[in-house]
């Protein structure tokens, strides 16, 4: 078998298509959670503490170059090449996290429930030669 017809089998197998779907929903669906958290989750968390901008927060590790005449802001400070500890955008990642978990988490939730909505299957009806047997067994039982 040569190496084409062996890649065209294994990415034409029913496993691979639906991966690659599911990883491209998945990419497209945490690029939406990323915009609730950030346009619209962390604002509201902002202006209840305070009008606080998490994205800002952070911590010089070393001074900026001198010739830096820029905003103290993250993005002018990490253009510059300051090293910064940006534990603000960790706040931001992990509020994305736990909404992006809490979500798929209700997502399985409901499929779970409609798994155990659907009644199980009857049970075949016993072949009637089976039913004989066991009633010639019983009988000679007694």
């Amino acid at each position: 078998m040569s190496i084409t017809s062996e890649f065209k089998e294994f990415a034409l197998k029913g496993n691979v298509v639906d991966l690659a779907v599911g990883v491209i929903i998945g990419a497209a669906f945490g690029k939406i959670v990323d915009s609730i958290v950030k346009d619209l989750i962390m604002p509201l968390v902002g202006k209840a503490v305070g009008g606080l901008d998490f994205s800002n927060y952070f911590v010089l590790l070393s001074d900026p170059p001198a010739a830096f005449a820029g905003p103290m802001t993250y993005e002018a400070l990490t253009k510059a090449g300051v090293p910064l500890f940006a534990y603000g955008n960790f706040i931001t990642v992990a509020v994305n996290f736990v909404i992006l978990a809490f979500i798929i988490f209700l997502m399985i939730r409901q499929i779970n429930r409609m798994k155990k909505a659907t009644p199980p299957a009857p049970a075949p009806a016993t072949p009637e030669d089976i039913v004989l047997l066991r009633q010639i067994r019983d009988s000679l039982s007694k």
